[in-house]
């Protein structure tokens, strides 16, 4: 059964290898679309980071001084502003609150008065029927069933309804009346005409208002009237006597004089105050009156001074700062730090679009970017905490200024963990960046941007290749060097060289040199854990064949450590020419098959001689056997804490290609049972993959095929290596699994080259037979299971496999 080829024409695969090529000429390869928004993102969130510091008191406000500070230094107004005077406008509030009248509730009618005199009427006519019906019916009715009402009763409803307690006197002068008519209305008339004057409770009431007046606002008709004078109220004793005089004067009109006498009395002991202070209203009303006396101000012109160096902060003092500082809050956030984010995120897009952002061994992802973006704030937020030391400092020993202690700044930090793990290029760049900004913070001179743009330039210079962490303390202290060489030209320019501060200028820079290469020394390992990379240093330590994971590959699989080991020198050498990571490519080498100690017998470089374990094993099953030693070593990989790149690696170096021993045995097998119903399929061959995506993973899954073909040449000349080199190269070339990777037409041919090269050293020089054709040597019976080399099969599926690449060989590889 011929399965079909779902492999691209070979002109489409070449014509994406030379499109590969141009893209590694230029330095910058085509950038998915998502990761091209996240990377713009990180880039314009760092610019208002950066803004946001460089201008915090658009967030949080200048200095704060508080009275009785001492000013750290000379402040003048930056523009002309407003500054309210607040003594005079908290005079005029004040005056304000006092000419705001109290309010007070006003009750004229005094309706619950008059509806208590009339219910206790009704009550009275009540008591007085009962107790007539009461006396008729006594000598006819039995007392049990007709009973006169009783008086104290009534004189508890007259007290509930009057709403005070009754005197005998005033209800027996209500009786004698027969509770009538005339004698309620006149109580009545006699009540209003007090309540309409106004009644306070007693004179302290009103005594606050005096020479001011009052607002007077009827609780009925929420009409309101204002009083400049409060003599015209009646106090309650007042307003009783007002009323007994008034029922004397009318008494002649009356029936009798009991009618009058009884109507006065009742009104006077009733009557009540009907004038109340109204709190709440009354501080709304004053309330609102200060909130319309308009604040008084006066100019502050720009360039004023608003307080000298060393004067001692006063109330006055505050006033001006205070608003000043409302004025330049303002000023920077909507000025200031969008102007700066603006720029700042230009200068970030400009050196992103030509590529000096990009790491020197590109990473999938935003992860570099998001560590230069790190790196930049945390510096950032380093240089800023020195400048409030180096201020402390110089106000603590009086004797050398703040800027004596700026040469101590670590700037240097930031470019060598750049260069640590992006490559010079980006720690150069970083270099540039960090430097405008830093000088910016410190005072803006153009000195003070060289001095950290050569610090950092050299920092990053003196770790580009570190393979060590002695170097970052080695380039702390050249850096330091140079600092005091930078340190006096600086001095010299501001004509200080022959002061005393100079010593200590020298020291500082000095110091600070160092100090960037011992905090370098300390970040480096949590960044590398916190971000995933692995620096050279780490992968020396790992390429450290005492290691325990390469120690039990050794033990317990003697075969596949040698090879490894092999796979290694060949990529080592392989990767300088293709500039890519030599070191990396030689630990991914070390570790590539370390899944193999789970099953080592089932790879045929462990047998040793022995029994293959393959033959009684269905080929699907030996497939799934050789293709679980991917998945198993990235799992000892992450338990042994290997690095991501040598895991993705590790997951990559078979790419998707196919098992095709066991493939062709299937099919076999198939053909000879002859049930056509089971379909033997290419994919159930197939490693899961994903492809080599670096040039590192491209280079191993080559070298990792041709070592263990070579294993199969049975007269290893130069000629018969560099076919078989030529062969493994074409076959992975024309299966697509170097489509994916940044490996090119050139590369290729480096590549075939340094193999040639390293396999003939390995097997020594051999006389050259006339014809460089690939003999390869009969495979013994049981010795299948290596799905890293080129299997010894039948004539037949050799012709087939020759017959598919006829069309899509890369000839002469490595030849010139």
């Amino acid at each position: 059964m011929k399965s079909k080829s779902n492999k691209p024409p070979l002109l489409e695969r070449i014509g994406i290898r030379k499109r590969s090529e141009k893209e590694s000429r230029s330095g910058s390869g085509a950038i998915p679309a998502d990761l091209d928004r996240r990377n713009w993102f990180i880039l314009f969130s760092l610019s208002v980071v950066i803004s946001v510091l460089l201008f915090p008191h658009a967030i949080t406000g200048p200095r704060i001084y508080l009275a009785g500070d001492i000013a750290e230094r000379d402040i003048k107004a930056s523009q002309d502003f407003l500054v309210e005077d607040a003594s005079l406008t908290e005079k005029g509030r004040v005056e304000a609150s006092r000419s705001a009248l109290s309010v007070y509730d006003f009750d004229p009618e005094g309706m619950n008065l008059i509806s208590r005199i009339r219910d206790t009427f009704r009550l009275g006519r009540e008591y007085l029927a009962k107790s007539k019906l009461a006396a008729g019916a006594h000598d006819s009715a039995p007392a049990a069933e007709i009973q006169r009402p009783s008086r104290e009763s009534f004189r508890n409803e007259v007290m509930e309804a009057l709403g005070i307690t009754p005197g005998e006197d005033l209800l027996n002068q209500l009786i004698k009346t027969d509770f009538s008519a005339e004698t309620e209305e006149t109580a009545i008339t006699l009540l209003v005409n007090c309540l309409r004057t106004g009644v306070v409770a007693d004179e302290s009431v009103l005594k606050g208002e005096a020479g001011k007046g009052l607002l007077l606002r009827d609780i009925r008709t929420e009409k309101e009237k204002a009083y400049s004078e409060t003599g015209g109220f009646f106090t309650l004793h007042g307003a009783r006597n007002f009323i007994k005089e008034q029922g004397k004067m009318i008494a002649a009109s009356l029936s009798s004089p009991e009618v009058a006498k009884a109507s006065y009395s009742l009104a006077a002991a009733v009557v009540q105050a009907n004038v109340t202070f109204n709190k709440r209203e009354t501080e709304l009303r004053r309330d609102q009156a200060l909130r319309e006396v308009k604040p008084i101000y006066f100019i502050v012109k720009r360039g004023e001074m608003l307080v000298r160096e060393g004067e001692r902060i006063t109330p006055e003092h505050l006033i001006k700062l205070t608003e000043h500082n409302k004025v330049l809050k303002r000023k920077e956030m909507l000025t200031g730090a969008p102007a700066m984010a603006l720029l700042i995120s230009l200068v970030l897009s400009a050196l992103y679009l030509v590529g000096l952002l990009k790491s020197k061994f590109s990473r999938a992802g935003s992860t570099d970017l998001l560590l230069f973006a790190v790196t930049l704030v945390g510096l950032f937020l380093v240089i800023m905490a020195a400048g409030f030391i180096a201020d402390e400092l110089a106000r603590g020993t009086g004797l050398f200024s703040s800027r004596a202690f700026i040469f101590a700044m670590p700037v240097a930090t930031g470019a060598m963990v750049i260069a640590v793990f992006n490559g010079m290029k980006v720690g150069a760049s970083f270099s540039i960046i960090a430097s405008i900004l830093s000088a910016i913070v410190i005072g803006g001179r153009i000195e003070w941007f060289m001095y950290f743009f050569i610090s950092s330039l050299l920092s990053a210079y003196g770790v580009k290749d570190c393979r060590e962490r002695a170097v970052f303390i080695k380039t702390g202290v050249k850096v330091g060097l140079a600092h005091i060489v930078m340190a006096l030209a600086i001095q010299a320019l501001d004509g200080s060289l022959a002061t005393p501060e100079t010593a200590v200028v020298c020291a500082a820079g000095f110091v600070g040199g160092i100090l960037s290469g011992v905090i370098t020394t300390g970040i480096i390992p949590i960044i590398e854990i916190t971000f995933g990379y692995t620096t050279d240093i780490k992968l020396l330590e790992q390429a450290n064949l005492d290691q325990p994971l390469l120690r039990e590959l050794m033990v317990q699989a003697p075969g596949t450590y040698h090879h490894s080991v092999i796979v290694s020198t060949m990529v080592e050498a392989a990767a300088k020419g293709i500039k890519a990571n030599p070191l990396l490519a030689k630990v991914a080498a070390y570790y590539h098959d370390i899944g193999k100690v789970k099953k080592p017998l089932y790879f045929v470089e462990n047998q040793l001689g022995g029994e293959n374990r393959h033959e009684r094993l269905a080929p699907s099953m030996s497939s799934l056997i050789l293709i679980s030693h991917v998945k198993e070593g990235c799992e000892l990989a992450g338990k042994f804490g290997l690095g991501r790149e040598i895991r993705d690696i590790i997951r990559q170096h078979h790419g998707t290609s196919l098992i095709s021993f066991f493939y062709e045995r299937a099919k076999e097998q198939a053909e000879k049972k002859g049930d056509k119903a089971v379909k033997v399929k290419e994919e159930d061959f197939r490693y899961p993959g994903p492809k080599p995506q670096t040039k590192e993973a491209g280079l191993i899954m080559l070298a990792d095929a041709t070592e263990a073909a070579s294993r199969t040449i049975s007269e290893p000349t130069a000629a018969r290596i560099q076919g078989l080199v030529q062969k493994i190269i074409n076959k992975a070339f024309s299966d697509g699994q170097l489509d994916e990777c940044e490996l090119t037409l050139k590369d290729l041919n480096e590549i075939a080259r340094s193999f040639n090269k390293t396999l003939g050293g390995i097997f020594h020089q051999r006389i050259e037979y006339p014809q460089p054709v690939i003999k390869i040597a009969p495979v013994r019976r049981g010795s299948i299971g290596n799905t890293d080399s080129v299997q010894a099969e039948d004539s037949r599926i050799k012709r087939r496999e020759d017959k598919k690449e006829g069309g899509g060989t890369l000839r002469r590889l490595g030849l010139s």
